[in-house]
């Protein structure tokens, strides 16, 4: 039986969400293909495709479940006669939309053994297991939340025991994101998960309707095996995935601890919440002592309002207290934000602007920072938020959320704006600060104030990054 496994999107990384379940399924003596079209393009596949017994797309984010939507229908003309199943986190939240498009089975959550269990044409039905967020989560606002009344859904929280990833036939490494230094030297860069889900429940992560606060551990071995593999590869750096690396702290150190013994000139980063920056202050030095290059954390706003409505488990003051801990330790500190929503005004995103230079923040922020537009996809949690639901729209089939709009148009037009020229001036090679005056400049413009200039603490070295902008 040939299956062939399809990744659209996946953050710039080799994917681990094909390279994982192909292990499981070659274990199992199927022939296994591996299409990424992120690299790939489907037409130069299309008599591999249409001589496949069975196709799974892989939805990790909103970005890859858009361009998926279009490839299913390119896919399924290709080869009507082949099963389809679509899997990841944004599966389940979009069943009803993927079933529609011909998709037979959505698997969300630990989703290796469904699928293999899909492959041999056994039914999910005693193992179905719809978290809370998406049993409860639907209302006369809701669509596309995956439904219990088909044996064809499934979300699987699993414990499971993972297989060594097999990244074979993918592209090399190289293609990928890299990790570029302040030197200017580009390093190839891996990714692997080391941890799945999230003890926490912030209303705007899309983790939560299929988790519900639970996270999966990846065995130590496991993980270190497929960095291992990497490494041989050619990678000098490792991307952990994890949306928390520290939601298991002693598990994440003493593998990052293994990984530096073995490769001390690899570096890597990860993911870390406010909140648990703070309350494993005495684990960053380790961190820094083992090739952090830099750690990423979702501080999304400066207003404890804002914060509150997010459930996001920190304050205001706990992010000026992340950053001078991270100051102190000499660990490069790359927070993100959701800078647009429904509370964000000109003033409030100008003292967001100001907050980032009197920080010295400048160049630890990825550009298209500036612009992020708070996300609605069906089963979020801010659809329990009363100012939500008086907010939004029908839910948007083709933008695969729930449409809104700021009370005041300036703030929206202002967020395009911003948008734009960030794209533009990325292509062209500006400098982060030079992409940071000018989005001061256009929201002071906004504001109908003369641009002032940015104060901010001397310049510091540009921090590593990855060379693949942040998506969702």
């Amino acid at each position: 039986m040939k299956i062939v496994l399809i990744s659209t999107y996946e953050l710039g990384h080799q994917p681990f969400g094909l390279a994982s379940p192909a292990a499981w399924l070659r274990q199992e003596g199927y022939d296994v293909f591996c299409l990424d079209t992120s690299q790939q393009a489907l037409k130069d596949f299309e008599n591999t495709l249409a001589e496949a017994d069975a196709v799974a797309f892989y939805l990790p984010m909103h970005t890859a479940t858009r361009i998926a939507m279009h490839a299913i229908i390119r896919v399924r003309a290709l080869n009507p006669a082949a099963r389809f199943c679509a899997y990841g986190l944004y599966a389940p939240m979009n069943a009803e939309l993927l079933q529609d498009a011909g998709i037979e089975r959505v698997i969300g959550g630990e989703f290796e053994r469904e699928l293999v269990e899909w492959a041999g044409g056994v039914g999910g039905a005693d193992k179905k297991q719809i978290p809370r967020g998406l049993a409860s989560a639907r209302d006369d606002k809701s669509e596309g939340i995956a439904r219990d009344d088909k044996a064809s859904n499934l979300v699987s929280l699993e414990k499971l025991q993972f297989l060594t990833p097999d990244r074979t036939g993918l592209p090399r490494l190289a293609k990928y994101a890299k990790l570029k230094l302040p030197s200017g030297e580009e390093r190839v860069a891996g990714y692997t998960e080391a941890t799945r889900g999230c003890k926490h429940l912030c209303r705007h992560c899309p983790i939560v309707p299929v988790y519900n606060g639970a996270f999966r551990v990846v065995q130590r071995d496991v993980v270190l095996a497929d960095i291992r593999q990497q490494v041989a590869a050619g990678a000098q750096h490792i991307t952990f995935g994890d949306p928390d690396f520290f939601n298991g702290p002693a598990h994440a150190t003493g593998i990052v601890e293994q990984l530096h013994r073995e490769f001390p000139d690899v570096s890597y980063d990860v993911t870390i919440k406010v909140e648990h920056l703070l309350k494993h202050t005495e684990l960053l030095a380790r961190l820094r002592d083992t090739g952090c290059a830099f750690v990423v954390s979702a501080v999304e706003s400066f207003d404890d309002h804002v914060l509150a409505y997010l459930d996001k488990g920190h304050t205001r003051e706990d992010f000026f207290q992340a950053v001078q801990i991270f100051r102190e330790l000499g660990l490069n500190f790359s927070p993100t934000f959701v800078a647009f929503h429904s509370w964000t005004t000109l003033e409030s995103y100008r003292e967001f602007l100001a907050i980032l230079a009197a920080e010295g923040l400048i160049e630890n922020i990825q550009p298209l920072q500036l612009a992020i537009r708070l996300l609605i996809p069906s089963a979020s949690r801010l659809l329990e938020l009363p100012d939500i639901q008086g907010m939004i729209g029908d839910f948007d089939r083709e933008a695969l959320a729930y449409p809104w709009r700021n009370p005041d148009f300036r703030v929206d037009n202002l967020q395009r704006e911003l948008e734009a020229m960030i794209q533009r001036a990325t292509k062209t090679g500006s400098s982060r600060r030079e992409i940071f005056a000018e989005a001061c400049r256009i929201t002071d413009e906004k504001l109908g104030r003369v641009p002032s200039q940015i104060e901010s603490l001397p310049d510091r070295a540009t921090i590593p990054y990855l060379t693949e902008p942040w998506y969702c």
